[in-house]
């Protein structure tokens, strides 16, 4: 998720725009361990076998407004397929910014008090930018569990291809969530590329319905440029059982 993001405020900072967002098409939840929303950054874990979830979101920018959904199901067992898309309002008008696919898979799920590892891929499209410009990106989830997963640190490290600007970009991400008490959770995290300086993210999140209903608040900016583009977003999550068998 953290390609996302790095990817749509290149793009911004080049058009002079003062919106910043938080995709997290690559936050999927599951019961227990997860890098879920409000986290930019990705986890070693999938949605359920033959599940499916939906995240949505509105997110405040200085300038701006955005409005989040994010379905995501897995068909398979270990294959998580994401397609979702953003519309944004400002200057009086409402258009859609982005759109997102993605596969996701694992090649260590994570385990209480182990670790996991897995791959995501994707393409962002920009069908505001001139000639709809298109990403492309991939990247290497990491998970850690600690103290029974009163603790989860996640690391992602990946590529990116802007494909406006035409160049390739390293991606990076450092998180950590740490749960207060039984559905109530804390988040921090920092991310960003290989040029410029990095985003940071605090955000708690609670669940409803245990691992069924889920809502969220975060809080952003980017180091070093004071608070030009800050961010605040409330966010809620949806899981169904297993609806494929």
């Amino acid at each position: 998720m953290f390609s996302q993001f790095a990817s749509h405020v290149g793009h911004v900072a080049r058009h002079g725009a003062l919106r910043v967002v938080g995709v997290c098409i690559a936050a999927f939840v599951v019961s227990q361990a997860q890098a879920a929303r409000p986290m930019a950054i990705d986890d070693a874990d999938l949605v359920d076998a033959q599940a499916c979830q939906l995240e949505s979101w509105v997110q405040a920018n200085r300038g701006s407004t955005e409005f989040w959904a994010q379905p995501a199901c897995n068909f398979t067992g270990n294959v998580e397929w994401a397609l979702g898309g953003a519309v944004t309002r400002d200057e009086g008008r409402a258009r859609t910014t982005d759109l997102v696919l993605q596969g996701k898979t694992l090649f260590k799920p994570l385990e209480r008090n182990g670790w996991g590892v897995g791959l995501a891929a994707g393409t962002v499209h920009h069908p505001q930018l001139d000639k709809g410009a298109r990403d492309w990106y991939a990247h290497v989830p990491a998970s850690f569990s600690f103290h029974d997963d009163a603790l989860i640190v996640h690391a992602n490290l990946g590529w990116q291809r802007d494909g406006q600007a035409r160049r390739h970009e390293m991606t990076w991400g450092l998180g950590a969530q740490v749960q207060l008490y039984e559905g109530l959770s804390l988040t921090a995290e920092t991310f960003g590329q290989n040029r410029g300086e990095p985003y940071y993210q605090f955000g708690i999140s609670y669940w409803l319905v245990p691992d069924r209903l889920q809502v969220d608040a975060s809080y952003g900016d980017r180091t070093g440029r004071g608070a030009r583009e800050r961010w605040l977003s409330f966010g809620l999550v949806i899981l169904t059982d297993p609806l494929f068998r």
